[in-house]
């Protein structure tokens, strides 16, 4: 195992966990699925449900497809884009630090970066892209497809993201 192998399962590790445990509080945790819908709608995305439902299963399974070392890039790419909506809806407002008033996007861009940084690494030889030829290497390929979460994270706001206007009463 060469040190990028062991680099790349160390990040596929701690990333995938990492999803498993925010999407498993966004479906499963104190307020369950029900407490994520009440939030989704009060910053505006419509259909509320929807997208709590699809951003807790989608964590769940992002991150389990990265433990497994099974299609990096999408995973990568899934994960890149549930943290793009949550920068774009939540964070990116209230600057840098997590730790500052209403939650900085610090937390949500150190996890895209280094989800697009291990899409570029490749899943690594002991991964199951490895074991079924499947882009291991990750190179400029791994880097398109993980920043393709970008991509489908814009296109999921301009047609459900509708965020209160000062002084409009939800």
């Amino acid at each position: 195992m060469t040190n990028a192998d062991l680099a790349a399962l160390l990040l596929r590790a701690s990333l995938g966990v990492i999803l498993i445990a925010h999407g498993r509080n966004h479906g499963w945790g104190e307020g369950g699925l029900k407490g994520t819908t009440n939030w989704f709608e009060s910053i505006g995305l419509r259909p509320a449900r929807v997208h709590a439902a699809v951003s807790a299963y989608l964590e769940v399974a992002a991150g389990a497809a990265l433990l497994l070392g099974l299609l990096v890039p999408f995973a990568a790419a899934a994960g890149v884009g549930v943290m793009t909506v949550a920068f774009i809806t939540v964070h990116r407002a209230n600057g840098f630090f997590i730790f500052a008033e209403g939650e900085g996007y610090e937390y949500v861009a150190s996890l895209a970066v280094a989800l697009v940084a291990l899409s570029v690494l490749g899943a690594g030889k002991v991964s199951i892209d490895r074991a079924i030829g499947f882009n291991a290497d990750g190179g400029w390929v791994g880097l398109a497809v993980a920043a393709g979460g970008v991509l489908g994270a814009g296109l999921m706001l301009a047609t459900s993201w509708r965020p209160d206007r000062p002084g409009q009463a939800s």
